[in-house]
């Protein structure tokens, strides 16, 4: 059986200390354009200084705004290690995962979210914690900095979510994780909705390896609405927890 483990991130990592492996880092993004730019720019410079080998991929999932026209300009400024992948309409949380899962090409991946909801300069401290033994690591929020009801839903959500699968991961929505992408051929993901998360860790959680949670920070959203936190999107992740847990 894997094991969880709890710990604190270094209080300090040696700027010599870099990712021995190839790494995909991935964003999905729905009308994000203006958190878009700093979050890839804050990306490449920790890239840049803690890992050797790594690429970048967009998944634009049918944005309204203008988060085409950013990604292209941004695109160009980073050149060949930066991939877009455009959805010409949203197909949901689950359906842009999958696209950026697939895209993948490096031996490891790790994925957030493009609202500038979590700082990419906490993902040294993940690095640091992929050891031999471990096929995930994942962060869990500190301090929750959305509004009461969205507090209030996630943690059902969460909770409701670790019974019904048995999933030990004490902050199954923090998107903020890095796992190993071999790990992914056990078994297809098929959710569309934010279901995909519950999915993806028990599918790690059953790899056999061990899991390591971090504290990460998490901040405001400043631009944009969640696509979880509206009523369609709620129920369509409700629907699709009961499809998944009947075929368990």
């Amino acid at each position: 059986m894997p094991k969880t483990a709890s710990a604190r991130p270094p209080a300090t990592i040696a700027p010599f200390v870099r990712f021995a492996h190839s790494l995909s880092v991935f964003f999905p993004a729905y009308n994000d354009a203006p958190s878009l730019p700093p979050l890839i720019a804050k990306t490449f410079a920790v890239l840049d200084e803690f890992v050797e080998d790594f690429e970048v991929i967009v998944v634009n999932d049918g944005s309204a705004d203008d988060t085409g026209a950013v990604l292209e300009e941004l695109r160009v400024q980073y050149g060949p290690r930066m991939r877009v992948i455009t959805h010409p309409e949203n197909k949901g949380y689950g359906g842009a995962l999958r696209t950026g899962f697939s895209e993948a090409t490096k031996d490891f991946i790790f994925y957030t979210d493009g609202d500038g909801q979590y700082d990419v300069g906490d993902l040294p401290a993940l690095l640091g914690a992929m050891q031999p033994h471990v096929g995930l690591v994942n962060g869990y929020k500190i301090a929750r900095q959305d509004p009461w009801h969205r507090k209030v839903i996630g943690a059902v959500y969460n909770q409701f979510a670790r019974f019904l699968f048995g999933v030990r991961l004490r902050d199954i929505d923090c998107d903020f994780r890095l796992f190993r992408r071999a790990l992914l051929e056990e078994k297809p993901l098929r959710s569309s909705s934010g279901t995909i998360c519950v999915e993806l860790v028990k599918l790690l959680e059953r790899s056999g390896m061990d899991v390591v949670e971090l504290p990460v920070g998490h901040y405001p959203r400043l631009h944009g609405r969640s696509q979880f936190f509206r009523v369609k999107s709620l129920a369509t992740t409700f629907v699709q927890l009961c499809r998944l847990y009947l075929m368990r």
